[in-house]
């Protein structure tokens, strides 16, 4: 069941709003990718920023602030020559237990297909330096590694990651989603592949989970799919459940939120603390381009 489940939160891009626009117009051009947290009376929001490719790709990470979850001002942009990158992604955006914030920063090895993820600490969302930074998920020469999802649940830190197959460059795009734990969030121990690609399926070429929650039941878990190559880019949003969060099974044998211009991916989730729950995603608009929506939610849900 996913309709009528009280723990899933499906998009409906009809009841959305802008968030924030794409830097230019048509394909390439994108605004989305986000992590938002709410703390403090405000919903405080990362993103990627990317042109096309030849023309900047994935040139800043924002972070950003908002009262009421749509209109944002920027605390903080963090460019991909400050991070000695060749192109940035998905950032995630963590608060501490102990009031502490963490920017994860998903980041391209210069010249190659490797991916590694770096870490900046703060005391506020403001105060990310790009000159502290260090590596917490280096990949290898075999796997990439970005885009994490990370929860503090139980008592300790869960990650999932999206890793990609460097051995042969053509194939690179391919994706599987890892699980990791840690007991401080920054060293991480991998415990396998927690959700995988089905054969002749949607989500045959690829399956990056972008948002995890835990219920009674165990776990759900929003993840972007895709079924070719050619479609990289234009990954739609899938959900999976599992009993605990290294085993996530698919739900259904279709995705269940895109748009009818391409992508609808990178689903993040928002519990507010007043009640409901905010949705954040990137969502393929008619020219092409990329923009960051948001929905509100009312009812809220554990």
């Amino acid at each position: 069941m996913i309709n009528g489940d009280p723990h899933v939160f499906l998009p409906q891009p009809a009841q959305s709003t802008l968030a924030v626009p794409p830097p230019g117009d048509g394909p390439g051009f994108w605004a989305g990718a986000p992590s938002a947290v709410a703390a403090d009376g405000f919903v405080y929001l990362a993103y990627r920023l990317r042109r096309p490719l030849g023309e900047g790709r994935g040139y800043a990470v924002a972070v950003a602030r908002s009262a009421d979850g749509e209109r944002f001002e920027t605390l903080l942009t963090i460019t991909k020559e400050q991070m000695h990158t060749e192109s940035l992604e998905r950032p995630t955006l963590v608060r501490t237990p102990s009031g502490r914030w963490r920017l994860y920063l998903s980041c391209a090895t210069y010249g190659t297909k490797h991916w590694r993820v770096e870490l900046l600490e703060a005391d506020d969302p403001a105060g990310f330096d790009p000159g502290q930074t260090r590596v917490v998920l280096p990949g290898d020469l075999k796997t990439g590694v970005k885009d994490p999802v990370i929860v503090h649940h139980g008592g300790g830190w869960h990650l999932w990651a999206s890793c990609h197959p460097l051995e042969i460059p053509a194939e690179a795009d391919q994706m599987v989603t890892d699980y990791a734990t840690s007991s401080d969030g920054v060293a991480w121990t991998w415990q396998g592949t927690a959700l995988d690609r089905r054969p002749g399926h949607w989500d045959s070429r690829g399956v990056r989970v972008s948002a995890v929650r835990f219920t009674p039941e165990g776990v759900t878990a929003y993840y972007d799919g895709r079924a070719s190559a050619q479609e990289n880019y234009e990954e739609r949003t899938g959900v999976a459940t599992g009993p605990d969060p290294s085993t996530l099974t698919a739900v259904g044998t279709g995705p269940h939120a895109a748009s009818p211009y391409g992508g609808l991916r990178y689903l993040d989730l928002v519990p507010l603390p007043g009640g409901g729950t905010r949705l954040y995603y990137e969502w393929t608009r008619p020219d092409g381009a990329h923009e960051l929506r948001t929905e509100l939610r009312t009812e809220f849900r554990p």
